[in-house]
């Protein structure tokens, strides 16, 4: 089905009409403050089919669970340890996933077959609101097609999605920049499925913390996974992403002896000594979390054919930039 996607704003008349076609079994481009979503009617299996098919998402990758609060959060999953509503009271709303055993409530379409699910609560006033509104609990993924770089800002999310949804709420640009951060619990230890703004080191406060292999490495095949963008090539340009390892003046004398056409480096900021064109996406992790998608998708503005980006750091945040990085890149790593 093909539709006339609206573009709306944050205004209470728009978010109450996103909402009527929430609860009508639609799909709505929503705003959160890590990345834009596909917002649906977590319990209404066509309406998760809706969500599947405006992606061209493979249906083995599960759903996260957004709702407006943490009082809610026994309502979609059962057996809830304690722990978790620490971590709530602690982060929640916020980038924050925790993957739970389900209700039966939650379709199996929206888990991927799992008897878990995640729930988060988001930070950014528009999605709550339009949860409230709604009454739902909405399913959402990233709004981008599937494998590409996921969506920062409204006009990300028309770029992929236009004719596919009904209409995007505009929020302005997502302040992180990556998703939420994934944790499960197992054996009274948190366990970090994927790495997002909330770092191993804040979650260590609260008791034993274990880093899940996927997180630098990838699924194999057949492999089920508990979070999403885990198991497939994920966040990736139409260009092909290296990860360079190295000093500053490693990568910039790498970057200048390469010799192929459309070649783009992608340092931590503009560097005097390079002779290749370069889209920098930040000093810091916290910069490089906000820019790194945007930056990937100028990419493709460009027609880039190749990309070499200097490898972040991996404590605190940069661990989710990295993780990121390493799936746009098919996991192609070179060592200087």
């Amino acid at each position: 089905m093909s539709y006339a996607t609206k573009l709306l704003t944050t205004s209470e008349a728009d978010i109450e009409y996103a909402a009527g076609l929430i609860a009508d079994g639609e799909v709505v481009g929503m705003p959160t403050e890590t990345v834009y979503g596909l917002a649906a009617d977590a319990e209404n299996i066509s309406a998760v089919e809706k969500i599947f098919q405006a992606k061209g998402r493979p249906q083995d990758n599960p759903l996260i669970v957004h709702i407006a609060e943490a009082g809610d959060i026994g309502r979609y999953a059962r057996d809830v340890p304690e722990i978790a509503y620490k971590l709530a009271e602690k982060f929640c709303p916020g980038p924050l996933t925790m993957v739970l055993p389900k209700r039966d409530r939650i379709p199996d379409i929206t888990s991927a077959g799992l008897d878990t699910v995640g729930i988060r609560i988001p930070y950014h006033n528009a999605a709550r609101k339009l949860i409230r509104l709604s009454g739902k609990a909405i399913a959402a993924p990233s709004a981008n097609l599937s494998g590409s770089p996921s969506p920062t800002t409204a006009a990300h999310v028309i770029n992929d999605m236009n004719g596919r949804i009904p209409a995007v709420i505009d929020g302005g640009n997502c302040p992180v920049g990556v998703e939420s951060t994934v944790i499960s619990f197992e054996n009274e230890a948190i366990r970090i499925l994927r790495p997002g703004f909330i770092s191993w080191e804040e979650l260590s406060e609260f008791g034993e913390v274990v880093k899940d292999k996927h997180i630098t490495e990838s699924a194999g095949e057949g492999e089920a996974v508990r979070s999403p963008g885990m198991k497939y090539k994920h966040y990736s340009p139409k260009a092909r992403v290296t990860i360079v390892c190295g000093s500053e003046q490693q990568f910039v004398d790498f970057v200048n002896n390469l010799n192929d056409e459309n070649v783009y480096a992608m340092p931590f900021e503009i560097s005097e000594k390079m002779r290749v064109p370069c889209i920098p996406y930040g000093k810091t992790a916290e910069e490089q979390a906000a820019r790194l998608f945007a930056v990937l998708r100028e990419f493709d503005e460009k027609s880039a054919e190749r990309v070499y980006a200097m490898c972040p750091s991996q404590s605190g945040v940069g661990l989710a930039v990295y993780n990121r990085l390493l799936r746009a890149a098919g996991f192609e790593i070179i060592n200087l």
